[in-house]
């Protein structure tokens, strides 16, 4: 169990993996500070989560046993997030930091819009950064931390139609592998996650890239064949922030059905 004191903040907190995320460490004994936009993102074209969705994943993590709860509408997509989350932190350190907040757009490397491209980057890529910038000094300065980005297995194998998508996802994997580096002997981890094909909102969103009948069509792609649910990349998230994981940091985790073996 986690020290009573210890604060774990989730971005893209408000459904899918995010919230799985959160749920896990609530019935793990964790403090919680749960963020998400829940407002539209230019240049993607699904339904962004309700503020409401947002208050009804903190009343369930309180149910679960998170010793705290608290949410925080803030955009990781936006330059003025780092300042918006510190001022929420309000000078404590965060023991675990999880970027889970992502979107997904299709198009050929070739013809992805500006305003696709700049959501896919903001948000996936500078979202996990800022959610760094925001926690890694208070976890330094405690000695001791665990960071952890939810990239996909689209940073690891050839997607077609997800050009922007893997290279955002891409270069989370790279930002997160050189944030281990640089913690060297700090106390702090920072790991990365590659989901396979998830049961959610986002997957939906690529069955339409594909022109599918559904999302369930992904499964044949793993070797477990079906799809994977969010709770499965959960538990591996909460084991990250956990005292198992101890001797891990600058890993690359594959939680993919098999995907990319």
């Amino acid at each position: 169990m986690p020290d009573p004191a210890d604060l774990a903040v989730v971005t893209g907190a408000a459904r899918g993996i995010g919230a799985a995320v959160a749920t896990g460490l609530a019935a793990q004994g964790w403090s919680l500070l749960l963020v998400d936009a829940c407002a539209a993102q230019p240049g993607i074209g699904y339904e962004m989560p309700a503020p409401a969705d947002l208050d009804v994943l903190a009343s369930r993590c309180a149910e679960a046993g998170a010793r705290s709860v608290e949410v925080h509408r803030a955009d990781v997509g936006s330059a003025d997030f780092v300042a918006s989350l510190t001022h929420a932190l309000q000078r404590r350190p965060a023991a675990a930091a999880v970027a889970a907040a992502g979107v997904i757009a299709g198009g050929p490397g070739w013809g992805t819009s500006e305003d696709a491209w700049a959501s896919l980057m903001n948000v996936n890529l500078h979202g996990t950064r800022r959610l760094a910038e925001a926690t890694i000094p208070g976890m330094v300065r405690a000695g001791r931390g665990r960071f952890v980005a939810i990239a996909s297995a689209a940073a690891l194998r050839a997607m077609p139609q997800l050009a922007a998508y893997s290279a955002a996802k891409a270069a989370t994997v790279g930002y997160v592998r050189a944030l281990a580096g640089d913690l060297a002997g700090t106390g702090v981890s920072a790991n990365a996650i590659c989901p396979g094909s998830t049961r959610g909102v986002m997957l939906a969103a690529s069955a339409e890239v594909y022109d599918l009948t559904g999302e369930e069509e992904f499964a044949s792609q793993h070797l477990i064949r079906r799809l994977i649910e969010p709770r499965e990349i959960a538990e591996a998230v909460v084991w990250l922030c956990g005292p198992a994981a101890s001797a891990l940091t600058g890993a690359v985790l594959p939680v993919d059905g098999g995907l990319t073996a």
